[in-house]
């Protein structure tokens, strides 16, 4: 099933001009908190993909014994090894409210284990983001630490949760997974990955709350109870980041930077869901056309910028270059 050609112009909507009108960092500023000694390469993968897919710059927020492998990887990502094991947790704290002051959206999960300092430092990453009304994208072991804790964030509709479709309650079809954990938990937008991606948003629950999500600026038609699906013809590291730049690129939208404002800022998660899953699964199908089955991540990332004017158009993707 083909996505909507309503959503594609929507999408289209949030995404930042290339006509010289904006500054560095209006393009989106990315953070990624996750890696530890044994994880470099997932908040890697996430990082490195929303710069490729355009967004201006992407920190890393992780632990010492990641910092010099994810540095040596790119010299292109700006890496924070501040999740120090036995830390002061009001340092590290303080050294975070600090660092998402400067982002716009948080990318949780890749790389980020189960180790108890790494799980704890994640929530007090998101319960900051959420009092910053930051967009939120959980994927891998954020998605194991929401699971343990739901309230950290039912109810907040600037959060998209990317599981596998195995990883979603089995008791409901698979063609319904997606819409009614995002029921459950408030209208958060619900990415559900599989042989085909589905991208859920159910408001209808009683935990939907709007004003819980910082969320002021709604037109009359989203003021009301809404429910939406879309399917979507992935690697997770790589679209965690896709999503992340869309997001980044939907809250400089938000604040002003650019665009007229019509979309409103509850429904940039749901588009940001789509976006990144449209061009991580294209990105996936070039890659895999030159590498067959030994098609590994990093092979994806080149793609993703043919991957994203194939879906959204040359125009977008390269901007005044043709006519300097």
């Amino acid at each position: 099933m083909p996505v909507p050609r309503n959503v594609i112009e929507q999408i289209k909507q949030i995404i930042p001009p290339l006509n010289g009108t904006l500054h560095k960092g209006q393009s989106g500023r990315v953070g990624v908190l996750g890696g530890a000694m044994d994880y470099t390469g997932a908040p890697f993968f996430a990082a490195m993909s929303a710069l490729r897919l355009g967004a201006d710059l992407s920190h890393v927020i992780c632990a010492p014994t990641a910092a010099q492998a994810i540095k040596s990887y790119s010299p292109d990502l700006i890496v924070h090894p501040i999740l120090k094991e036995g830390a002061p947790q009001d340092k590290v704290k303080k050294e975070l409210d600090s660092l998402l002051s400067r982002l716009h959206v948080l990318v949780l999960g890749p790389g980020l284990g189960r180790e108890d300092y790494m799980q704890n430092y994640a929530k007090v990453a998101l319960n900051l983001a959420r009092s910053k009304a930051m967009f939120l994208v959980l994927d891998a072991d954020a998605l194991w630490m929401i699971g343990q804790d739901l309230s950290l964030v039912r109810g907040y509709r600037r959060a998209v949760l990317t599981p596998n479709v195995a990883g979603v309650d089995t008791s409901v079809p698979a063609d319904g997974r997606a819409a009614e954990v995002s029921k459950r938990l408030g209208g958060v937008v619900v990415l559900q990955k599989g042989p085909k991606d589905l991208i859920a948003i159910d408001t209808t629950g009683e935990a939907a709350s709007l004003e819980e999500s910082g969320i002021r600026h709604v037109l009359d038609e989203e003021s009301e109870k809404v429910k939406e699906v879309i399917e979507v013809d992935v690697r997770g590291d790589v679209l965690s980041g896709t999503v992340g730049a869309m997001l980044a690129w939907g809250k400089c939208y938000e604040d002003g930077a650019f665009g007229d404002k019509s979309i409103a800022a509850s429904r940039i998660p749901i588009l940001a869901a789509v976006g990144g899953s449209m061009v991580t699964r294209t990105s996936s199908k070039r890659a895999f056309h030159v590498e067959g089955r030994g098609l590994v991540t990093q092979d994806m990332i080149p793609y993703l910028a043919k991957a994203f004017a194939e879906n959204f158009g040359e125009d977008l993707q390269a901007g005044e270059r043709g006519r300097l």
